[in-house]
């Protein structure tokens, strides 16, 4: 047998026994240019890789494949010269089988002695590859071959024979590829087995750290808000980068020059025409072009655009092979191009004659706006210069045209409406302020607000009062978007005043607006409106009252005014429709700002009011926006299946479909996030964490998604993780205080005493009211009790815990309800008065049981498991749920200030499992049978039931259900 190291030489060319001569330059990488920057978190993940038969790389152009490929290669033999040298082969396209054969006959030729096992110069025969997988499988040591390019292939049966030894060869061939599409290779079967490693464009995108190493190898030194602005502007994309290391090298100002960076810069221009997009068909370019007049779309809207029919399959085809489109994964699925690609379509776009430009603008308009998005339905009847539909929208759609989210920069402003038409209907200029307070820019908004009140004093006097509720309503957004809580709070008060139940102007006190709010509204002193803007008086307003406008839209576009004209609520909703958006929102604003001051229970019957009129005035936008805030508020006050029963049905709402609700559905999944928490449901809650990251950057979600994480590291043993992680979350909330912040220093307080630092926490108690009223009162008095309780001072905890069972207790979060009944069952039968103890137990049960509480009795201190055994015993009205914690109580997922986790208690294999078995292993967790999973494998049904009986005996189980739990605690799938 040969050496295992490649033999293959950098000649011109190398020739295959009894075939044609072979470039040598196929069977090698090119050396990467210089200066070269060594990603070791990708070799890293390529070396984890490799001990899988199949990892595929698959991403468009310029993402770094080769040079990643080429590199690895290159570190792994300097770092281990005696190791085994992957071989390589580049694919050409027009490679017919026989060629591409060829040429992996050559590359293994360095690892297989010819002599032995001839190997084939073309396709080889059935025979051919039997004897070639024998002698893979044969060997000790695996063979690594990269293929580059894998996506030239065109035709399946090149790749069988390749196909055939991955199956057949004992794992002993692990294959690396790389490529732009999908290899036509039996993924599902190797994702299925587990036999599969994926790396795509979101791993190989460069990292802030390593964008920042390429510059710095190129001689470029920029700050870091540089080095992020030109992550967040090229995606990481690698070519991309490194066209631009190049031309910032040559660049007196490169901060300049990167803030300014765009599709506009001819290289970077001209590299994305010559690559990604030069190999599309004419029609998919199309596609990509006229789509590129939204910022993402779906099939619908793409047919809508383009006039496609099969515009989804294009679509999917775009995503999955190019991958020159991103998805969102939901349903309908949404599509997004990378940003300077979309830049560079867009810029293209611009140059379409005005006609057909206006054209896209109203069909996107109309799509918009019968698909119940109207935000973009009025940017783009703006842009189209259709006054009318503007106009229309924004009279009817004004509640979903409030912002709730900070736009992350001001966009480009439409052009203008003429003076005229705004002199005939001011309530354009309105719009007009509208659309510039969603981009964010606020000096635009205001502007146009004058201009319209300049107008306003010639309206009827029912139109001045409809016109009056839209200045207040704008006026609120702006209010807004200046985050100024007395402005909002006087600006909501004037927007209530038009509540026609309320014609004095006095602010409304019913059950749709939070009493907190409400009060808060009644303090507020109204500032003057901006100069020139009229303020009419809230009369009786008449929304019939129908607008002038321009020409309509052409009669062959369904454009946006004939959508809400057909949908049978143009100019009228009804006095009680408009009633309930004025409470929807105002009530919305006044309980985000209840939240934004920490105030729990003021924001949880804000959002409740205002969720049941945005419900009243079918708002589907307003009503996702406080649905997803109440569900978190909720979670967070102990009403669990209340908050995960909304929380759910936020996530349903049509507006969660697609990008344009990210940071309200990431509300949602935090609430269940809570949920899972409090049930002792550490992975959902992970899983959920994950989803809730677009809401992580705001305060609240910030704070909570951090203390959530500190209680799982807690959980799991690791008590100074945990506390990390909170005085981290602490930090985030910053000074804002409320409920929300004395909850926080109630958890880092406990989360000290736990690690035994008895000291901080009690500083940390700071003054306390001699009997909590409150529920954040009560947290920090339950901490506090706790602490003298770890002290080993049971007296001095009883004195500080609060009593649970007072009437006063009832508004307590049911958390902190919770936490001091059990300690007070912990002192009672410290005490050693157990009739009292189980007393207080079932009472703690009983208001546990109806939302499924599980954790705070799984950490709640010693003692209470054999008070729970017990209480089995002594009879309960909730053996179910006291059985199961005995259960988990006595194999807890982990102990406070431990350092273990559940795992480490799981005894190792005496045997360990083979590569086969635990191929078959990885089948086991799916819904084949024994017959199904040999015809994946190719082996006799036989087979697998001996590899199925010895899996069972080294992992000690009886059933497949019970090898698959205990692998999983092993980390064997």
């Amino acid at each position: 047998m040969p050496d295992d190291r490649s033999t293959v030489q950098a000649d011109t060319a190398v020739r295959a026994p009894g075939g044609p001569p072979l470039l040598a330059s196929r069977l090698a990488p090119a050396v990467p240019g210089e200066p070269m920057v060594l990603r070791p978190r990708l070799a890293r993940l390529l070396d984890d890789a490799v001990r899988r038969p199949v990892t595929l790389l698959r991403a468009p152009a310029g993402w770094g494949k080769t040079t990643l490929l080429a590199t690895w290669r290159r570190t792994r033999q300097e770092a281990d010269p005696g190791a085994p040298m992957p071989a390589w082969v580049s694919v050409e396209a027009g490679d017919d089988p026989d060629r591409l054969w060829s040429y992996l006959g050559a590359a293994l030729r360095s690892v297989v002695d010819p002599a032995e096992t001839p190997l084939p110069g073309r396709a080889p025969s059935p025979d051919e590859l039997e004897i070639l997988a024998a002698a893979l499988a044969a060997r000790d040591q695996p063979v690594l071959l990269i293929v580059d390019d894998l996506h030239r292939i065109t035709e399946p049966a090149a790749l069988a024979g390749l196909e055939f030894l991955l199956r057949h060869s004992e794992q002993r061939l692990r294959l690396v590829a790389a490529g732009r599409t999908g290899p036509p290779l039996a993924l599902h079967r190797l994702r299925l087995a587990g036999e599969l490693t994926e790396i795509g464009p979101d791993d190989l995108a460069f990292t802030g750290d390593e964008i920042a190493d390429l510059l710095t190898a190129h001689g470029v030194a920029v700050p870091v808000a540089a080095v992020a602005r030109l992550r967040q502007l090229t995606g990481g994309w690698a070519a991309v980068l490194r066209i631009a290391a190049l031309a910032l090298g040559e660049r007196p100002d490169p901060e300049r020059w990167i803030s300014e960076l765009g599709a506009d810069q001819p290289e970077i221009a001209g590299y994305l025409r010559a690559e990604p997009l030069a190999g599309l068909a004419p029609a998919d370019r199309e596609l990509l072009r006229r789509a590129a007049i939204v910022d993402a779309v779906c099939a619908d809207l793409a047919a809508a655009l383009s006039g496609a029919a099969d515009a989804e399959e294009r679509l999917s085809t775009l995503a999955d092979d190019s991958g020159l489109l991103h998805h969102d994964g939901g349903r309908p699925v949404w599509y997004r191009c990378h940003p300077l690609l979309a830049d560079l379509l867009h810029r293209e776009l611009a140059r379409l004659p005005g006609d057909e430009l206006r054209d896209l603008h109203l069909r996107a308009a109309g799509w918009y706006a019968g698909n119940g998005r109207p935000a973009a339905a009025l940017r783009h009847a703006l842009a189209a210069g259709d006054w009318t539909a503007a106009t229309d929208l924004f009279v009817i759609q004004w509640p979903e045209l409030v912002p709730y989210e900070r736009p992350p920069g001001v966009g480009p402003a439409p052009a203008p409406p003429p003076p005229e038409a705004v002199e005939r209907d001011p309530e354009l200029a309105l719009a007009c302020a509208a659309e510039r307070a969603l981009d964010g820019d606020a000096g635009a908004a205001v502007a146009y607000l004058r201009q319209a009140g300049r107008h306003s004093r010639r309206l009827p006097q029912p139109r001045r009062n409809r016109f009056g509720r839209l200045v207040a309503a704008v006026e609120l957004t702006l209010a807004r978007l200046a985050g100024d809580p007395q402005a909002i709070r006087s600006a909501a008060a004037r927007l209530l005043a038009t509540d026609e139940g309320h014609p004095t102007g006095d602010p409304p006190t019913v059950r749709a607006v939070a009493s907190a709010a409400t009060r808060a509204v009644k303090r507020g002193h109204a500032p003057a409106a901006p100069a020139g803007v009229g303020m009419p008086s809230a009369e009786t307003a008449d929304p019939a009252t129908p607008t002038g406008g321009a020409e309509p839209p052409p009669a062959e576009v369904a454009g946006p005014a004939a959508v809400v004209a057909g949908s049978g609520v143009a100019g009228m909703r009804g006095h009680a429709g408009e009633d309930a958006d004025v409470r929807a929102v105002a009530g919305t604003a006044l309980a985000l700002l209840a939240l934004d001051e920490g105030d729990l229970a003021g924001a949880a019957t804000g959002f409740a009011g205002a969720l049941a009129a945005a419900r009243a005035a079918a708002r589907p936008r307003t009503e996702l926006v406080c649905a997803s805030r109440w569900s978190l508020v909720t979670a967070l006050r102990g009403e669990l299946r209340a908050a995960e029963q909304v929380a759910r049905s936020a996530l349903a709402l049509p507006p969660c479909q697609g990008w344009s609700a990210l940071l309200d559905c990431g509300y949602a999944h935090l609430a269940l996030a809570v949920v899972a928490l409090h049930r002792d449901q550490p992975a959902e809650a992970e899983a959920h964490l994950g989803l809730a990251a677009p809401a992580g950057g705001e305060p609240v979600p910030g704070a909570v998604a951090g203390w959530c994480r500190a209680c799982l590291r807690h959980d799991e043993g690791e008590v100074s993780v945990g506390h990390r992680l909170l005085v981290e979350a602490r930090a985030g909330w910053g000074a804002r205080g409320g409920e929300l912040g004395s909850w926080l220093r109630a958890a880092e307080l406990d989360l000290h005493s736990a690690r035994g630092d008895v000291q901080t926490a009690r500083e940390l108690v700071g003054d306390r009211p001699a009997e909590p009223a409150t529920g954040a009162a009560a947290a920090l008095a339950v901490a506090a009790a706790r602490t003298e309780l770890r002290a080993g001072d049971p007296r001095a905890a009883d004195r500080l815990l609060p009593d649970w069972t007072a009437e006063p207790a009832a508004d307590w979060p049911l958390p902190v309800r919770l936490d001091a009944a059990l300690l007070a069952t912990v002192l009672a039968v410290r005490a050693g008065d157990d009739r009292r103890a189980g007393r207080m137990l079932e009472q703690a049960l009983d208001l546990a049981a109806p939302e499924d509480y599980r954790r705070p009795f799984l950490l709640a201190e010693p003692g209470v498991r054999e008070l729970l055994a017990a209480h089995l015993d002594s009879g309960t009205a909730h053996w179910p749920l006291v059985s199961d914690l005995v259960r988990a109580v006595d194999t807890p997922a982990g102990q406070a200030g431990g350092t273990g986790t559940a795992d480490a208690a799981v005894a190792p294999l005496d045997e360990p499992l083979t590569e086969r078995e635990l191929t078959i292993l990885r089948y086991l967790q799916s819904i084949l049978s024994n017959v199904e999973i040999a015809a994946e494998l190719s082996v006799s049904v036989n087979t697998v039931k001996t590899h199925v009986r010895n899996i069972y005996r080294k992992l000690d189980a009886t059933r497949r259900r019970d090898a698959v739990r205990r692998a999983r605690q092993l980390h064997l799938i």
